[in-house]
């Protein structure tokens, strides 16, 4: 084992549970809402998406659940780099709508993402 394999180990373990509850408990509100709910409850980009691309979206943000569980490991990395993508989606939808808060929460989201899919991917670990 590397020197310092363990802490970063750690740190991706962390990052990526943080990760998986907070896409956890956004995709079940997205999938379990109706839209309507959703707006109110101040998701006002649910107005611009047909209720099935809700449900698609609320889906995909429990891409990173069974790699979390230990159902599929080696799906983390690859579960993270959509993650990302899909922050990068919604930056851009908030942007266009003016939200410049939730863009910015967006962004974090997608950094954290791209650590964990950098740190599972990579052959020789970084250490910190």
């Amino acid at each position: 084992m590397q020197k310092g394999w363990s802490s970063v180990y750690v740190v991706l373990s962390v990052i990526t549970s943080v990760l998986a509850v907070t896409f956890l408990g956004a995709g079940l509100m997205k999938v379990g809402q109706s839209r309507g709910k959703l707006a109110a409850s101040g998701m006002g980009w649910a107005d611009d998406f047909a209720p099935g691309a809700i449900k698609v979206i609320g889906g995909l943000d429990g891409l990173i659940l069974p790699a979390v569980l230990g159902v599929a490991p080696v799906l983390i990395p690859v579960s993270a780099l959509g993650l990302a993508g899909l922050m990068l989606g919604a930056a851009i939808v908030h942007g266009r709508r003016g939200e410049a808060r939730f863009v910015i929460v967006n962004l974090v989201l997608l950094a954290l993402a791209a650590v964990v899919a950098w740190g599972w991917f990579s052959p020789c670990p970084f250490a910190f």
